[in-house]
């Protein structure tokens, strides 16, 4: 997939089950993180963070990943791939759009025509497997209804208007399973059960030493 991104949007708190939200709300209050001040929310990153890598470089080992569904918007309208938006969690209790702005965001090398897959978003599945001390475990997993579908958030974030050619908006995320913690190796897809397709994607994660 070829594609030159121009703007990044990382849309946050865009759940539709408000329990499953107020869970990962809480989930990052226990790390200090403030309570979001509307929702959803768009934050923007410089676009130079987004990445299509297989390893990634990151400050101290306070940073995990999130897998996302990801809107690319190319000259021929908009396309759905797989992404991680990987956050500083120490930063993040100082400030979420600082915590995403501090790290890059990984996304698939491959994508769907949104079109094809607009009508069963909310049968669509992503799923993330980390490898924490060694060990290979089910991180994320679950399906788009618990997401606001893309339509929603780009008339939120766009004001009625299509999204600019060269937008890569991340779709916001869910609960993390047994709660967030950084790994060494991150993994995540996106699955289509109709047609059988899934996009994957992985990187690993070399944490640098935080030197005063």
């Amino acid at each position: 997939m070829s594609f030159t991104a121009n703007e990044l949007v990382v849309a946050g708190w865009t759940g539709t089950d408000e329990k499953g939200l107020l869970h990962h709300i809480e989930e990052l209050a226990v790390l200090g993180v403030p309570r979001p001040s509307s929702v959803p929310v768009f934050y923007r990153n410089a676009v130079s963070n987004v990445m299509q890598v297989d390893r990634l470089q990151v400050l101290g080992p306070d940073t995990s990943g999130e897998v996302e569904p990801v809107v690319l918007a190319m000259d021929d309208g908009l396309w759905l791939t797989v992404g991680s938006d990987h956050t500083d969690r120490k930063a993040e209790a100082m400030g979420i759009a600082l915590s995403k702005q501090l790290c890059a965001k990984v996304i698939g090398t491959v994508a769907w025509r949104l079109d094809d897959v607009a009508g069963r978003w909310e049968s669509l599945i992503v799923r993330a497997h980390a490898t924490i001390d060694g060990k290979r475990v089910l991180y994320q997993e679950g399906t788009l209804k618990s997401l606001r579908h893309p339509s929603d958030l780009i008339a939120r974030y766009a004001g009625g208007k299509p999204l600019s050619v060269g937008t890569v908006m991340m779709g916001g995320t869910m609960s993390a399973i047994g709660g967030i913690r950084p790994a060494s190796r991150f993994e995540m897809e996106l699955e289509d059960p109709a047609s059988g397709e899934r996009i994957t994607h992985a990187y690993d994660i070399e944490a640098l030493p935080v030197v005063t």
